[in-house]
């Protein structure tokens, strides 16, 4: 596949549907950074770009979507559904908590809260278009979801990228593999995951794929319980750093963010910048690195 083709292709259908997100530059954490503020996509998130992304190039049948989340996702798919007239349901674990419940209960899909994790709301999702014939939309292991992603990162240059590394967090899999299959080899990336859910992280010490346990505080959005088969591939061709970090570095990452420059994220948004600010990640002298907030859906929510 020509991942810089598809992903072009995916930029020029998404732009009217999906912002273009801000960039700024920033010195307050120690060095230099340049960031990319997707926490102030639609719904919150980047996840707005792949799930306009699928859906603006499939025949979505009657019975509608499905999709199963841990929240952003969920969301997402809900808002792009919505804005394109179609039906959409939705499957979150309980661990998605109220304030990303109420973001996709008011976009008006069918909402289905199930007990457990992300993996028992993908179970069930997964029942429901068996048995209804709805159009599955993956989180992150398919590859209109990755060309979409990959379009933040093909914005991003547009935009003046000028970072030698981008640090991205990690959950399934499907903006890191955006990232890697845009940027190739012409950057650096660096995946960031929580110590409590590390996917990515376990699979490449395995060699392959593997199930883990997730926990921590940002686990209802980066607590995939096996990586993308895509992320996986593409981020083993590109030797990519995997780095883990605590969840005390990620809050104060996200407590930094808000004192420094008034950015309210949730704990996932803040996880990139947790490896520079915990020394997990050590850049060179003169490296130039960017970071990818991803995600801003706080909870609680203050105004929910």
């Amino acid at each position: 596949m020509n991942w810089n083709s598809e992903i072009e292709a995916a930029l020029e259908r998404v732009s009217p549907h999906v912002l273009k997100t801000p960039v700024f530059q920033s010195d307050a954490f120690g060095r230099l950074l340049e960031f990319k503020l997707e926490h102030m996509q639609h719904t919150g998130s980047f996840k707005a770009r792949g799930a306009f992304n699928t859906l603006l190039q499939t025949d979505v049948p009657k019975a509608g979507i499905v999709a199963a989340s841990g929240g952003n996702h969920g969301a997402a798919v809900a808002f792009a559904a919505q804005a394109l007239g179609h039906r959409a349901t939705i499957f979150v674990p309980e661990m998605a908590g109220a304030s990303k419940i109420a973001l996709i209960r008011d976009t008006g899909a069918d909402l289905r809260v199930v007990a457990g994790a992300y993996s028992d709301a993908l179970d069930q999702a997964l029942r429901f278009e068996a048995e209804t014939g709805a159009m599955q939309v993956h989180a992150y292991d398919a590859t209109p979801t990755v060309t979409g992603q990959g379009t933040c990162f093909a914005e991003w240059e547009t935009q003046g990228l000028e970072a030698d590394t981008v640090l991205i967090a990690v959950g399934g899999g499907g903006l890191v593999a955006g990232a890697l299959a845009w940027l190739g080899e012409r950057r650096k990336v660096v995946a960031v995951e929580p110590e409590t859910s590390c996917a990515l992280h376990a699979a490449l010490a395995a060699g392959r794929p593997v199930d883990v346990e997730v926990s921590g505080i940002a686990a209802n959005a980066l607590g995939a319980k096996r990586i993308g088969s895509i992320c996986f591939d593409l981020a083993t061709r590109a030797d990519v750093s995997s780095i883990t970090v605590s969840d005390d570095s990620i809050a104060n990452a996200q407590a930094l963010l808000w004192k420094k420059h008034r950015i309210l994220v949730e704990p996932a948004g803040a996880t990139a910048l947790a490896a520079l600010l915990q020394g997990a990640y050590v850049p060179e002298p003169d490296e130039k690195v960017a970071v990818l907030v991803c995600g801003g859906n706080i909870a609680p929510d203050p105004f929910l």
